[in-house]
């Protein structure tokens, strides 16, 4: 059973975003009310009712503030039980220790509000529209650029600096087959996203960095405005959107990079990179000042545009889907070693591009290079001569949130 997303852009008319944004405010309101309760009250609860406070407790709590406030009763129940899941979801991930305590939400960030699967019905209009019905707002069109598949388990109506827009979570009946492809190793980088073993090189589009030259000129537009006023608010409406365009052209490339590299390989193998340690800032503290703080932060720009993770994360559901799986291994002295006898030295990197071996002379692109050794030490003869154990992450899909854009087989890029 695969889990997939669907996300289209909606068109309300007036009066719907009306309701879209009544929607968002009483569920981020119910979130944040039932936040506040379980941070400064749970005591005090636990002390008159002599039951925990959970989300079934909560649940009942919103059933007597829905009888007493009309314009919280009108937005649909469902919605609120959601946002309530969410924070239990929220305090469940806290106390094992996979995220941060549960912060406040907050408006033009978190303006989303989520419908059961059994609530919502679609329809088609005609080649490029159809039509969704929403409980107690009713039948809103959406632009449907591909088909869904699997039956639906919710809907997240959610604004981003794009507009409103739609994710359908379909759960989708499905056996992986048996993979007999060959196996590919992959080497990320920065001047070329990926380089594969096989000498192929794959970047992100070059419309990226002239989205980024026009980002940053409006951030600096944005800096000489008054904050507070009504050309900052517009300003800054400009830099999201410039923003979100940059991301959307970034994912777009990563599905079908990881379609491409899934659809020919049954196992793809990278490097155990720590992004988050990688793109770490060097500005130090006030005693002990960084060094190389302006480089060392255009470097954490170019591999974040990147966007190594998000695409390692989607390559990895890609392939689970085909029955192929994604090893990540030991990074260590990739980069240093020749792949043809074995030398590491770091004086053979001659420059980003070129790997010249100083001991038998073997000379190729580095990144093409990099690439044949991180395929070659998932192998137990690579393991047994340099001594690298293989890691024990192997990821698949599974577990995964629904992915952003993915696509269906007849009309999508995936």
């Amino acid at each position: 059973m695969l889990v997939r997303g669907f996300r289209y852009k909606m068109k309300p008319d007036a009066d719907q975003e009306v309701l879209f944004r009544q929607f968002a405010g009483v569920c981020r309101l119910v979130y944040n009310l039932a936040l506040e309760q379980r941070r400064d009250w749970y005591r005090q609860y636990e002390r008159e009712t002599g039951a925990r406070l959970n989300y079934t407790a909560q649940c009942r709590e919103l059933t007597a503030l829905r009888s007493a406030y009309d314009w919280i009763g009108a937005v649909s129940q469902t919605c609120q039980q959601q946002a309530l899941r969410d924070l239990d979801r929220a305090f469940g991930h806290f106390f094992a220790g996979r995220a941060r305590y549960p912060s406040t939400r907050k408006k033009g960030v978190n303006d989303a509000f989520r419908f059961q699967g059994r609530e919502v019905a679609t329809e088609r209009l005609n080649g490029k529209w159809s039509a969704v019905r929403l409980p107690k707002i009713g039948w809103v069109k959406f632009r449907d650029t591909r088909p869904m598949r699997g039956t639906v388990k919710n809907a997240t109506v959610v604004l981003d600096a794009l507009g409103w827009h739609i994710s359908f979570t379909c759960e989708i009946a499905h056996n992986a087959p048996i993979n007999i492809c060959p196996s590919v190793g992959a080497d990320r980088g920065v001047v070329n996203t990926l380089v594969l073993s096989t000498g192929e090189r794959l970047s992100v589009p070059p419309s990226l960095e002239a989205i980024e030259r026009r980002h940053r000129a409006a951030q600096r537009v944005l800096a000489r405005r008054k904050r507070g006023s009504t050309r900052h608010r517009r300003q800054l409406q400009r830099c999201a959107r410039l923003a979100a365009r940059r991301a959307r052209i970034r994912r777009d490339w990563q599905h079908k990079a990881a379609l491409h590299i899934a659809q020919r390989f049954g196992a793809v193998v990278v490097e155990d990179l720590k992004i988050r340690n990688m793109t770490a800032s060097a500005r130090g503290t006030i005693e002990e000042p960084g060094r190389g703080v302006r480089q060392k932060a255009g470097l954490n720009r170019s591999i974040l545009n990147q966007g190594w993770f998000g695409f390692e994360t989607l390559l990895a559901y890609k392939l689970e889907e085909r029955g192929g799986i994604l090893v990540t291994v030991d990074p260590a002295y990739t980069s240093q070693t020749c792949s043809a006898c074995g030398t590491v030295d770091r004086q053979s990197r001659e420059s980003q591009a070129v790997f010249a071996c100083t001991e038998c002379g073997f000379r190729a692109h580095a990144d093409h290079n990099a690439a044949i050794n991180i395929l070659r030490r998932n192998t137990a003869s690579m393991r047994m001569e340099d001594g690298h154990q293989l890691s024990d992450e192997v990821r698949t899909g599974s577990g995964l949130l629904p992915a952003e854009n993915p696509r269906g087989s007849l009309r999508g890029r995936c």
